[in-house]
């Protein structure tokens, strides 16, 4: 009774996603290129930001897709030169945190902030 009201000392398990680092300007050549047969998806992240952690908490949480794409993860603030070429190449304006959907080379679908935990990413793939 006491564990349900007051929680349990027990470490959670954490989820981990399949993540693939984003961390080189060259990357986002082979995710465009991939995005032709797989659907790929960037998560930026901004480690100094309170809502990115809190939007990146509750998207791993969250997570259930069982379908074919690959995750990328790009901590905006240690490689800005691959988030602002992020934002170029896929032509969708820079916010943080931001989740992009690449297919066939062209971001078509984003969110920010809030909006991320919303979007079904099963749709896309």
């Amino acid at each position: 009774m006491f564990k349900k009201l007051f929680g349990s000392k027990e470490p959670k398990e954490e989820k981990i996603l399949p993540w693939k680092q984003l961390t080189n300007v060259n990357q986002l050549d082979t995710v465009a290129s991939l995005s032709k047969g797989k659907t790929q998806v960037v998560f930026k992240h901004s480690t100094r930001c309170g809502i990115s952690k809190m939007v990146m908490n509750q998207f791993v949480a969250a997570y259930n897709v069982d379908a074919n794409l690959d995750l990328y993860y790009l901590d905006l603030l240690s490689f800005r030169d691959v988030s602002s070429e992020v934002g170029f190449k896929f032509q969708v304006m820079h916010q943080s945190p931001q989740l992009i959907v690449i297919k066939n080379g062209v971001a078509v679908a984003h969110a920010s902030h809030g909006a991320i935990n919303e979007m079904d990413l099963n749709r896309y793939v």
